[in-house]
């Protein structure tokens, strides 16, 4: 055996003894909110498709036009191969949505964020990051070389604390947090912590990722990104943002100048959903709705998002919770560390515009029949 088989064994036999491996399991995505593993259909409460739309006719039928008219592949870099009239057209109506100057599109909101940081700060620079930031913020402010800090959760005191005490020695400084927490399902104080950046002139990115389409309004940050694969049913991510930025970006994010274009499917479809979630708001109070009904009939905190964690506790609990509840006909993937802290495993519980009331109403009883007392 090679010493990578070897070490790559090792590794895998330490991850099945702390419940910590994950495994693909074949699974099909179908209407109304459907899921099908093997043999059985599952109502599936773990897809961020939150308005439903990725199954929607009209989505559908855009990026089916869309593959007919310009093939399946971009081809390239958008610096390359040119600049696709559909990728003009979404970031021209994702800029607007928004209420920004641009926007730029990216591979994925993954590619975004690990291109935006770094493209603004590096060494010299400081980063403020919350604990709870996703992955790939916390991937962008290493990648970036600057100075990065964590504030505690959602603690504006704590970020005004440490910008107070490491500001002045740093040339630029960011924020880094999220609109809805993708974990937690909660809400950053924006207001509040833009007023702390503009006190210190930090520049704030907010990753909008969970929140575009479910939770609108409110205070905007300077650079705002998010996705197009969640709400908007398709494949993608997005910066909004000041035109001499977006500017900035298309010369100096790697993770666009070097990267190949979203097909133009992916576009098409983006920017009819994009149209529907603007004509159809009730579509987007749905979710949160469906959301509040849950945690009321759980005797959870009241929903803030489309997002609501089960608490658990120990990764092989939360395993056995998810099993359960998919032999009971719903599927809820179990969320474990290191994506969550250790001790805070979980069902990680999704709500979308294909939910119906009985449906929740089902999965609720059924966690309140599984759960200890």
């Amino acid at each position: 055996m090679s010493s990578l088989e070897s070490f790559a064994r090792d590794k895998l036999s330490g991850l099945d003894a702390a419940a910590l491996r994950r495994r693909l399991v074949p699974t099909t995505r179908a209407v109304d909110a459907m899921a099908e593993r093997g043999a059985r259909r599952l109502v599936s409460f773990s897809c961020n498709d939150y308005l439903g739309l990725s199954h929607d006719p009209r989505v559908v039928a855009a990026a089916q036009q869309a593959v007919a008219a310009y093939g399946a592949g971009a081809g390239g870099s958008r610096l390359v191969t040119g600049n696709h009239p559909l990728l003009i057209a979404i970031e021209a109506r994702l800029a607007a949505h928004k209420g920004t100057e641009a926007a730029l599109v990216f591979g994925s909101g993954y590619l975004a964020n690990l291109g935006i940081t770094p493209a603004l700060v590096g060494a010299g620079d400081l980063i403020l990051v919350d604990a709870l930031a996703h992955a790939c913020m916390w991937g962008g402010a290493r990648i970036s070389g600057a100075t990065t800090l964590t504030f505690r959760h959602n603690d504006v005191a704590d970020l005004g604390r440490l910008l107070a005490e490491h500001r002045a020695r740093h040339r630029r400084a960011m924020i880094l947090t999220e609109r809805v927490f993708s974990m937690d399902g909660d809400r950053a104080p924006l207001g509040d912590i833009l007023g702390v950046a503009e006190a210190h002139d930090a520049w704030t990115l907010v990753d909008d990722a969970h929140g575009l389409g479910v939770v609108e309004g409110g205070p905007k940050a300077p650079l705002e990104m998010g996705t197009l694969s969640k709400s908007l049913g398709s494949y993608g991510g997005y910066l909004c943002a000041s035109q001499a930025v977006v500017d900035l970006l298309t010369s100096r994010a790697r993770s666009f100048v070097y990267t190949t274009g979203l097909p133009p499917a992916s576009a098409a479809a983006a920017l009819e959903a994009l149209a529907i979630l603007e004509v159809e708001p009730e579509r987007g109070a749905k979710p949160l709705a469906l959301a509040r009904r849950f945690t009321a009939r759980l005797g959870l905190p009241e929903a803030e998002s489309a997002v609501v964690p089960v608490m658990v506790g120990a990764a092989q609990d939360a395993l056995a919770l998810s099993a359960a509840l998919e032999a009971r006909g719903f599927l809820v993937v179990a969320i474990r560390p290191p994506t969550v802290p250790d001790g805070t495993a979980r069902l990680r519980v999704a709500f979308s515009a294909a939910h119906d009331a009985a449906q929740v109403d089902a999965l609720a009883d059924a966690i309140l029949a599984l759960r200890p007392a």
